[in-house]
């Protein structure tokens, strides 16, 4: 299956810009359907567990068998997409989530808590960034798929930043039952109506092969052309464990810094730099690297998640220190995100880009599901957060071995064909 198979017609197709109208409805899309179904969570589970008197670990159990079964669905989503179905997924994924969030507002039941929260879940793989990638991949071609992705993480940087303060606004002033109503409502409104009226697959890249051009590879015969191939792993290993230092290190980060004896308000102050930080980053490569490959990109990004982790572990505590660690691993936070979305297309293949990079998100959306809950383990047993800053340590040392080794193969690959 050869990386340049796939072309758009000729002076018929022009791939929408990082501005147009495509790109900014799906953006505002995604401020809300990440702000709705992902940062909200941890917000309201603190104060629905305060009034219902349920455990933390019972409360997030239930996101993570979401997130793992986000995990199972990413696949077959990506490769509905592939065959132009991302208007109807991304809507209905949007409605349907939007009715969960209802039946979520009118629990009392553990049960029934699980059936809405795991749902809302499992909805993330149809409504956030792989299959908002996928549908900019379909739109404008895999090979011009770079600014629109890029523009798209931007808009996505801006969810925390906006529904943090929103939802705790809600929680103060109506309570969690209702605020939940509302997130409901934009999901049902602003999200599907986003995603309905901006994804066309009449407008979708045109695909033109001379009678002598294979058929391209699409689904199953995709992934597994893929799966043969040595780069697929490289970056399946390096993004499962970002995605589980991620994880742990957004929930676990509050704790650990206290623990550390940081005051809470430097802690505060800090992780408010982190939103900022993430969209700054991708404004950077927007800017000044507009075109440079994506493995030279994330061989430098991914250096800098272990260098701050260990500066933060062995350097005694200071406001500066862990704004400067908020700061840097904000920043390639946001880059890894466009490298992530770019490493199929400009590492791997062109082709069958829902399917292949549904298939190598099922292992770090189920990373992303396990490691808070690992981690809380890891501290119960040792009694400290040390043993989970080491870990996460650690994940972030086979991100960037992971990606190293990708970057290496793609690059002699791409020199092998070139001869």
């Amino acid at each position: 299956m050869s990386e340049n198979v796939l072309v758009a017609g000729a002076g018929e197709h022009r791939p929408p810009g990082a501005r147009s109208l495509f790109v900014t409805g799906l953006g505002i899309g995604q401020v809300c359907s990440w702000g709705s179904l992902y940062y909200s969570f941890p917000l309201i589970a603190e104060a629905m567990g305060h009034e219902l008197g349920w455990s933390k670990s019972a409360l997030y159990g239930a996101a993570t068998l979401g997130l793992a079964f986000a995990g199972l669905a990413a696949y077959p989503i990506g490769a509905a997409i592939d065959r132009g179905h991302g208007r109807l997924i991304m809507t209905t994924g949007s409605v349907l989530a939007g009715l969960l969030l209802v039946l979520w507002s009118q629990v009392e039941s553990l049960v029934l808590f699980y059936v809405a929260v795991a749902g809302i879940g499992a909805l993330q793989a149809a409504t956030l960034y792989d299959p908002a990638f996928a549908v900019i991949a379909r739109r404008s071609g895999p090979s011009h798929a770079r600014a629109g992705i890029t523009a798209l993480t931007l808009w996505g940087g801006f969810a925390s930043t906006v529904f943090i303060p929103l939802v705790q606004l809600l929680l103060d002033t109506v309570g969690w039952r209702e605020a939940l109503m509302v997130l409901a409502a934009i999901n049902i409104l602003v999200c599907a109506g986003c995603y309905w009226s901006v994804i066309d697959p009449a407008a979708d890249a045109p695909t033109h092969r001379s009678s002598s051009s294979p058929a391209p590879l699409s689904g199953r015969a995709a992934v597994a052309w893929a799966a043969r191939q040595p780069v697929f792993w490289a970056l399946a290993v390096a993004f499962t464990a970002y995605s589980a230092a991620f994880s742990a290190f957004t929930f676990h980060l509050y704790p650990m810094l206290v623990e550390k004896g940081f005051e809470v308000s430097a802690v505060v102050a800090a992780m408010t730099l982190i939103g900022p930080a993430q969209v700054a980053g991708r404004v950077a490569i927007w800017v000044f690297a507009p075109r440079a490959p994506v493995r030279l990109i994330g061989s430098v990004t991914v250096a800098v998640f272990p260098l701050a982790l260990v500066a933060l572990d062995v350097l005694p505590p200071s406001f500066l220190l862990i704004a400067l660690v908020a700061l840097f691993y904000g920043a390639a936070n946001g880059i890894t995100t466009i490298v992530r979305g770019l490493s199929v297309p400009e590492m791997l293949t062109r082709e069958a880009y829902g399917a292949v990079n549904g298939a190598m998100s099922a292992p770090s959306t189920i990373s992303r599901a396990v490691a808070p809950l690992a981690a809380a383990l890891i501290w119960s047993m040792s009694g400290s957060y040390d043993g989970v800053l080491l870990a996460i340590i650690v994940l972030t040392l086979l991100l960037a071995v992971g990606f190293w080794l990708a970057a290496f193969l793609s690059r002699r690959a791409s020199s092998e064909a070139a001869r």
